[in-house]
């Protein structure tokens, strides 16, 4: 009877459906440059907060005067702030001193805004060489998915680019200034999260 009883007991365990493995979380960057704009930047940041998701922000330092609450909400609320020149240039061909003035000038300004923080940088237009590289003073960010957002800033097109294109790892390029690109990354921030993504800062993204 005990044989019995056994076997009845492992014919039990075999009949049930084996449990599927989790999917392995996957991870995305949502990056923003040339902000902070005064009427963009807070639509992102509402829906960013509304969904429990971070991004990273690479601020134009010209751009901060005036918009300090802005840039204060980003580091309030755990977003990651970089570096992205003081006037929008290139920083390919320039020298250490121009170089220099460009990213401590933009320094200054984040830091006299939400105090002491780390910043990476996105040069301009992805521009690098190797003076900048040795003058930068922070690591260079640049981008795996780049939603030319500036180039055909129609919204149903920027997202459906991003949905088609996105993987496991990815730094994604768009902007905080264009109206059609704030309701395109909208958008999509509702399709990744529901495909299974976790959208988090690029920091994050590389402790990943």
């Amino acid at each position: 009877m005990k044989k019995l009883l056994c076997l009845l007991a492992v014919l039990a365990l075999l009949a049930q459906p084996l449990r599927a493995e989790a999917a392995p979380q996957r991870y995305l960057a949502l990056t923003f440059d040339d902000g902070p704009d005064p009427e963009q930047t807070p639509r992102v940041l509402d829906t960013l907060r509304a969904h429990g998701v971070r991004a990273t922000f690479f601020l134009i330092g010209e751009q901060i005067a005036g918009h300090e609450d802005t840039v204060r909400r980003m580091a309030d609320e755990g977003h990651q702030i970089g570096l992205h020149t003081w006037h929008h240039v290139s920083l390919k061909g320039m020298t250490p001193d121009q170089i220099t003035s460009q990213l401590d000038q933009t320094r200054a300004a984040i830091r006299e805004t939400v105090g002491p923080v780390d910043l990476m940088l996105r040069p301009p237009y992805g521009f690098v060489d190797d003076t900048l590289r040795q003058w930068a003073k922070a690591p260079i960010i640049c981008w795996s998915l780049d939603t030319e957002d500036w180039k055909d800033p129609t919204p149903s097109r920027i997202t459906a680019d991003i949905l088609r294109q996105v993987k496991d790892g990815d730094i994604i390029l768009m902007h905080d200034i264009f109206d059609t690109s704030v309701t395109a990354a909208l958008a999509a921030v509702d399709q990744l999260l529901a495909q299974g993504y976790r959208l988090v800062t690029v920091e994050e993204l590389f402790a990943q």
